[in-house]
């Protein structure tokens, strides 16, 4: 991994930075994967433990969490910690991002430093997500892009195939649209239209999906636009944590239950880490020049070592090029 470069951490993104950064980055850098820190150094160096080879690239300035102009954040003089981390992708410095701050801020800076891959025109925020039938379910885009045009969902689709086949290793991925109805009238008119242009590529697209069926394997990548994905996502995450709350809640009610919940721990455990964003790290942004992982803005330390490791691995598998490659034939123009 350390033949690779490090991976550069925008130490000062997240709701928990720098304290939760630093600390997920000390973890990852223990466990073998070279990391290089992007902030403030006078707030960064004295988190960093003795003895733990944690280099700082200093950079004074951060893109706020709550910020509402992200594209001119990264475009500004005084360059922020998101916009350097990219930017030691692009010299070569550091074999992959990984931020988990302002999500349009870095997507804003992976796009105007790293560029766009041949034949996309929007990149897309994309998760792996578990599946019932015990499958994995590439989902996007998750938030990158709030408005999209018909040809945006192609070239998603395109991308997601091109990773779940290249990277996933999976055969013949199956493709379907994210729609309120398995027929192909069913959706919006931005749905109807990607679905029309899909169904003449060379592509196993298989239509319209409801949310259901595909969790419960009814396809391997799952396109819609940033709006939906997000919102979905979101969902998704809430469940979780009422359902898991609501085990608890029971456990500790019955007394009964309370010596069963003992033999239960170990099956809860691998549940929380199969559907916990701590335990996934975080989400790649597919369609730039670079690895880019983006993790949750709520990350704690293990959720910042996970995106790390998440980030290293997609690097050492030569993610981007290998997507690039995947992408030449099955280009879709803008």
């Amino acid at each position: 991994m350390s033949q690779l470069g490090p991976v550069a951490l925008d130490a000062m993104g997240g709701d928990h930075a720098p304290q939760a950064t630093v600390a997920g980055a000390v973890a990852a850098v223990r466990e073998g994967f070279p990391v290089i820190l992007v902030g403030d150094e006078a707030r960064l160096r004295p988190l960093i433990p003795a003895g733990v080879d944690l280099p700082v690239h200093h950079v004074a300035q951060a893109v706020a969490m709550d910020e509402s102009h992200p594209v001119a954040a990264v475009r500004a003089a005084a360059i922020p910690s998101v916009t350097a981390t990219m930017r030691l992708v692009k010299e070569g410095r550091a074999c992959a991002a990984v931020s988990c701050g302002h999500t349009g801020a870095a997507m804003a800076a992976g796009l105007l430093v790293l560029g766009r891959l041949p034949g996309v025109e929007r990149p897309a925020i994309t998760m792996v997500v578990p599946r019932t039938d015990g499958g994995r379910l590439v989902v996007l885009d998750l938030g990158a892009n709030v408005d999209c045009r018909p040809t945006h969902l192609v070239q998603f689709a395109v991308m997601g195939h091109a990773f779940a086949h290249a990277v996933l290793g999976m055969a013949m991925p199956r493709i379907a649209l994210l729609s309120n109805g398995e027929e192909p009238g069913k959706g919006e008119e931005r749905v109807r239209e990607a679905g029309a242009l899909l169904a003449e590529l060379d592509l196993p697209f298989i239509g319209n999906i409801e949310p259901t069926a595909a969790f419960r394997g009814g396809c391997d990548v799952l396109v819609c636009d940033g709006f939906v994905g997000n919102i979905m996502l979101k969902t998704v995450e809430a469940t979780a944590e009422v359902v898991t709350h609501i085990i608890r809640e029971e456990l500790l009610v019955h007394p009964s239950a309370k010596a069963g919940a003992w033999l239960l721990r170990p099956a809860l455990r691998r549940v929380r880490e199969r559907t916990d964003y701590a335990s996934q790290g975080g989400a790649l942004l597919l369609g730039v020049g670079g690895v880019v992982v983006v993790g949750h803005g709520r990350s704690d330390e293990t959720a910042v070592r996970s995106a790390l490791r998440y980030a290293a691995r997609c690097a050492s598998d030569d993610l981007v090029a290998r997507i690039e490659a995947a992408l030449r034939g099955l280009r879709v123009a803008p």
